[in-house]
């Protein structure tokens, strides 16, 4: 059914970030560090798994290379970063409640995994990309509701509407996007995936943010290269 991975993911948002509020502090460190690590090492699984599916290496590699330089010269992850900033700012003052709810707004919601799982919840109605990211959102929650407070809990509504709307685009758009175009899609995000595995498991953080066009610059070559 399609939304089920965005119900999942805000599902588990608010569990988590009602535990975190209520007993976080009963929950030692080094275990939530440990949890991560281990999601970590699934989502490098995920991405891993879509990325052997690609079928037009050279396409990945295309899609990847004009991708990343549009994302360096859109400057995207400089620019989401001074975003997050800008809101973090602009809400000190309202209090913690909205310091927590921006924090945990821009974490879900800014990533490869959001986009390419509602892309996938849409187009496939399997939403496997969500469902791992709900389990690392759940841990994430109950880590920030107990130092940021309740105002994580009010993220849900954030992604609820953000990874449901680009769900419904896809699901709106899947005429248009043919069998190959999803499958090189997948294989791009799945890397994008893997990348954001590495960093989760302390092996290197790369800008992940300035590689997202590559996505939708894998949508164009497949149809300027007719293999659509």
């Amino acid at each position: 059914m399609i939304m089920t991975g965005t119900i999942v993911n805000v599902a588990a948002i608010s569990a988590g970030a009602l535990v975190g509020r209520y007993a976080g502090r009963f929950i030692p460190h080094r275990i939530r560090q440990t949890v991560m690590a281990g999601l970590g090492l699934t989502v490098l699984l995920i991405g891993l798994q879509l990325a052997l599916k690609s079928k037009q290496p050279m396409i990945v590699i295309g899609s990847l290379i004009l991708g990343g330089v549009l994302g360096e010269l859109m400057h995207i992850e400089a620019r989401l970063e001074s975003f997050g900033l800008w809101l973090q700012g602009r809400f000190t003052s309202a209090g913690n409640i909205a310091e927590g709810f921006v924090a945990a707004s821009l974490l879900y919601c800014v990533g490869a995994m959001s986009i390419m799982g509602s892309l996938q919840d849409g187009l496939t109605g399997t939403p496997s990309i969500l469902y791992a990211k709900s389990a690392l959102d759940g841990v994430a929650s109950i880590a920030l509701a107990s130092t940021l407070g309740i105002g994580v809990l009010f993220s849900a509504l954030s992604v609820a509407i953000y990874q449901g709307c680009i769900t419904i685009a896809a699901e709106s758009a899947r005429s248009l996007l043919t069998e190959t175009v999803v499958l090189e899609m997948n294989a791009v995000g799945g890397l994008l995936i893997v990348a954001i595995g590495f960093d989760l498991v302390g092996i290197k953080r790369l800008p992940v943010g300035n590689l997202l066009p590559a996505v939708f610059v894998a949508v164009g070559l497949v149809w300027m290269f007719g293999l659509a």
